[in-house]
């Protein structure tokens, strides 16, 4: 005689929890899984440029690459120390180059990769603020074709713009001077830097800025006194970008700079010897000395960036 199995009652709902729980202890782990992944993307070139500034140069290409080593810091040591490149190649090869001494010394490139970072960025911030407050403010005609044009500057490859630019600089006696160049920068982060800043003031009520003109304020205090404060995480994050990209910038800068003008990223171009090929290791040392002084400027502001960066992003 057959038996039947009575199911317990109650078993089934707890079979079902103990699948649902597993099933997102599951996607927990492949999502954290998934996020170390693309984290060590991100930073893996930066840890393999840092160990090769710190390599002797046999090893800083080697296949498998090498992550013990005795470290060595003679790259920086003319990058930095003002060390002559024909001292330290005498060092380590017994030998004398014809490249000159102090060649690859880079400390005044660095100081002026900051100079035209942080002018560019004040002057953009300083720009930006007010054409963004009247764009998201003030409504008049071809408003939003206004916004579009600024978008679609951002469009155009800087190549288009480098041969006007030079003419135009050439003229006017512009060429391989730090006003040149800071205001080259400041053109081209000036659009992208008013259409994040509309976003901003976009989120902010216009109500703060009737409120305060009902109890006396013109609209300029009302935009300084009142409204700025709202944006200042947004401010924060737009001249972190701006001061980023600045940094970075290398085509405009090549075409209209010579000698006595020379950022970091225009520098770098030039690590090359006509025996030796690339100077990767003096390239590595550069390429890492340059990473400070963004960190330095981003750490001083990290607790606005995630803010205003994700500002507006829920509401309710």
């Amino acid at each position: 005689m057959a038996t039947k199995t009575v199911p317990i009652a109650g078993s089934r709902p707890v079979v079902k929890r103990q699948s649902l729980a597993r099933r997102r202890d599951l996607g927990a782990w492949l999502r954290t899984a998934l996020a170390v992944l693309l984290t060590g993307g991100f930073i893996f070139p930066i840890f393999f440029w840092f160990t090769a500034s710190l390599k002797p140069f046999g090893l800083i290409f080697t296949l498998p690459p090498v992550f013990i080593f005795q470290p060595t810091l003679n790259w920086y040591s003319v990058v930095l120390g003002g060390v002559s490149y024909n001292d330290l190649m005498l060092k380590l090869t017994g030998a004398l180059t014809s490249t000159g001494g102090g060649f690859y010394y880079s400390v005044p490139y660095i100081l002026s990769s900051i100079r035209v970072a942080v002018a560019s960025t004040l002057l953009v911030i300083l720009l930006a603020t007010p054409a963004a407050y009247g764009l998201s403010r003030f409504s008049f005609r071809r408003r939003h074709d206004l916004v579009f044009w600024i978008l679609s500057t951002r469009m155009m490859p800087p190549i288009v713009a480098a041969l006007p630019f030079f003419l135009m600089y050439r003229q006017l006696d512009l060429v391989d001077t730090y006003p040149g160049v800071i205001l080259v920068h400041t053109v081209i982060n000036l659009p992208l830097a008013i259409l994040l800043l509309k976003s901003f003031f976009d989120e902010v009520p216009f109500d703060l800025d009737e409120a305060a003109m009902v109890d006396g304020a013109t609209r300029f205090q009302a935009f300084y006194k009142v409204i700025i404060h709202y944006v200042l995480p947004g401010l924060s994050a737009t001249a972190i970008l701006s001061f980023i990209f600045s940094w970075n910038e290398f085509l405009l800068t090549l075409v209209l700079t010579r000698t006595g003008v020379r950022t970091i990223p225009v520098a770098a171009s030039t690590f090359d010897s006509s025996t030796g090929g690339t100077e990767w290791g003096f390239l590595a040392a550069l390429g890492t000395s340059a990473m400070v002084p963004v960190f330095i400027f981003v750490l001083f502001v990290q607790r606005h960036l995630v803010r205003g960066l994700t500002m507006g992003a829920v509401k309710g």
